[in-house]
């Protein structure tokens, strides 16, 4: 082995004496099974259980293959020495048949261990998405996601909608579209919800865009991108958030942005949604002066008119035009688009309530 494999000379001193401890045991069973052709060899247990299952974990199955090549291989070459005269031809036919009896155990073994990770990485996984949805903030979650493979430094965003119906393992669907585009994933059900993690990609609205497709009917919506799953909470109770308010919107795309939802969210009794108009919108155009909240409420009274609100407000259609570009610049939302008007007029709506309340007190 320390010939002819390179991986085997690196591996740690315990390791080596957990394979050679196996090849030991195979060489002792085979010994015995030619004592006693007729009992059959328990390899499993005789074999593989003179090493601890956490061996499983650093040898992979083609390295196992080639310790096992290795070693038939090895006394293939010493049969000569090792059997009685004449009997060169029936040993080198056990060894070969015992060979095919370790190949099938050695399957079985990895195919029992390949299955309990995948049901321990499941459980972890839903646990996972759901301390994320609940908005848990903790050292654990990056350890829970390091333990399933996950990035520790990447950039996450969170999409959820509806579970599709009559897929046997939606999850399995998610993830195969995620890793095609060679992004990181994790999924789950919350509440009849499907929940997306996805990260580790330059792109991630593109990935949302193909994953998106593997939703069930209704809205999609993402959170916003933000910085490792340390924060990917917010991102998810933006998303669930704009899931709760995208009916009001019937045609939205799909997948749609929770910030793309404010105003709905917000009409819906959103807290955070209601700050971020404050702050995105509402405040801006406050504080910007010459005459750019005045415009826009201008312009919004009279439906988009700009030669109207021009002559409400005494100044040239041509001030009108500077100050919206004025306006769409802090804000990021054209009072001249059906979805940019709708939004100001939420938000400066909310505004207004919010300084006649504070009237009262």
């Amino acid at each position: 082995m320390d010939d002819e494999l390179t991986w085997f000379r690196t591996m740690p001193a315990d390791q080596r004496s957990w394979v050679t401890l196996v090849a030991q045991a195979g060489i002792a069973s085979l010994v015995e099974w030619c004592r006693n052709p007729g009992r059959p060899p328990r390899l499993t247990g005789e074999v593989f259980g003179a090493a601890p299952r956490e061996l499983v974990r650093v040898v992979a199955l083609k390295q196992t293959v080639d310790l096992i090549k290795v070693t038939v291989e090895t006394l293939e070459d010493h049969v000569p020495s090792l059997a009685e005269p004449g009997d060169e031809d029936a040993l080198r036919l056990a060894v070969l048949q015992f060979s095919r009896e370790v190949a099938f155990a050695t399957a079985h073994v990895y195919a029992s261990f390949a299955e309990s990770r995948g049901a321990w990485d499941a459980r972890l996984e839903a646990l996972l998405v759901d301390a994320l949805v609940r908005g848990e903030r903790s050292e654990e979650l990056a350890a829970r996601a390091a333990a399933l493979g996950w990035s520790a430094m990447s950039t996450v965003m969170v999409l959820v909608g509806a579970t599709p119906a009559g897929v046997d393992d939606p999850h399995a669907a998610v993830r195969r579209a995620a890793r095609g585009l060679r992004s990181e994933v994790l999924v789950g059900v919350h509440a009849e919800q499907l929940v997306v993690v996805l990260g580790g990609h330059e792109d991630l609205e593109s990935v949302a865009e193909r994953v998106a497709d593997e939703f069930g009917p209704g809205p999609v919506v993402t959170g916003p991108v933000v910085d490792g799953l340390g924060r990917a909470g917010e991102s998810a109770a933006a998303a669930l958030a704009g899931l709760r308010a995208a009916t009001a919107w019937p045609e939205a795309p799909r997948p749609v942005s929770a910030d793309a939802l404010l105003a709905e969210r917000a009409l819906a009794g959103d807290p955070l949604a209601r700050q971020a108009l404050q702050e995105q919108v509402a405040g801006p155009l406050a504080a910007a002066g010459g005459g750019v909240l005045e415009t826009v409420r201008a312009v919004l009274a009279s439906g988009g008119n700009l030669e109207a609100s021009a002559r409400a407000i005494f100044v040239h259609p041509n001030t009108v035009r500077y100050r919206l570009k004025r306006a769409a610049d802090l804000t990021g939302l054209s009072v001249t688009d059906p979805r940019g008007g709708w939004t100001l007029q939420v938000a400066l709506a909310l505004a207004r309530l919010a300084d006649d309340r504070s009237l009262w007190h």
